[in-house]
């Protein structure tokens, strides 16, 4: 797994304590400034103190947590600034990623990225927003690794996962169509790419990437820069 700590298997412990934690994250079941305590992650995710400590060390990495000597490690508040540049330097690198993928993936890849949403069906009528953001997760990382890019990649996947962070509000404020509608946009980046179509892929990608804004906004009705100016104060 591309990453800015290097390749890791998602066989390691590690790996699997980072996707457990950071999804989590994303989640909001660990919120924003909140202690991060190693031990308790131990227990939480049956995992060992060092896989604990190099899933942190890779989150801090990518933004997703804060470490400070004495202070220990919080998670990041949500920044509403961050997610706005986050967006605009996704516009730019994703859907160029997108098309090198449809260039360069190899038949796994395209497998993979093919399948990534496959139980969305399911998910989506239960509500089980922890499958769809795996699952998104999944999707945006397949791609950007498959671009062969492993510059880009680095600098992409961190930026999903905060974008991801906010996508999590704007569930509650969509519908179930519009759920379904947007998997079915992803889907299209999918053929595209197996299509070898890296132009199919680049228009797909820009379509998902243009509507997030606006589906975010509409989720942070509720959430003002108050929000987010609370939340990093609770982080400091």
């Amino acid at each position: 797994m591309i990453a800015a700590t290097g390749e890791w298997s998602p066989e390691l412990q590690k790996a699997r304590a980072y996707e457990q934690i950071l999804l989590d994250i994303i989640l909001g079941e660990l919120a924003p400034g909140a202690r991060l305590d190693e031990q308790a992650l131990t227990r939480r995710y049956n995992t060992g103190l060092a896989g604990v400590r190099d899933a942190l060390g890779r989150l801090a990495l990518e933004g997703m947590v804060v470490r400070r000597s004495r202070a220990g490690t919080t998670v990041s508040p949500l920044d509403l600034v961050d997610l706005r540049e986050g967006y605009e330097a996704r516009a730019l690198i994703e859907p160029h990623c997108a098309a090198m993928a449809a260039r360069n993936a190899n038949e796994d890849e395209i497998a993979q990225i093919l399948a990534a949403f496959d139980d969305a069906e399911r998910a989506t009528r239960d509500y089980d927003r922890r499958a769809l953001v795996a699952m998104d997760q999944r999707f945006h990382a397949l791609i950007a690794r498959a671009s062969r890019n492993a510059a880009l990649a680095r600098i992409l996947i961190p930026l999903q996962h905060k974008a991801a962070r906010f996508w999590v509000y704007s569930m509650g404020a969509t519908t179930e169509e519009e759920r379904l509608a947007d998997i079915c946009h992803h889907r299209a980046i999918a053929q595209r790419i197996a299509a070898r179509d890296a132009e199919g892929a680049r228009a797909a990608m820009i379509l998902v990437l243009g509507s997030m804004p606006q589906t975010v906004r509409r989720s942070l009705t509720g959430f003002g820069e108050e929000d987010a100016q609370s939340a990093s104060a609770g982080a400091a």
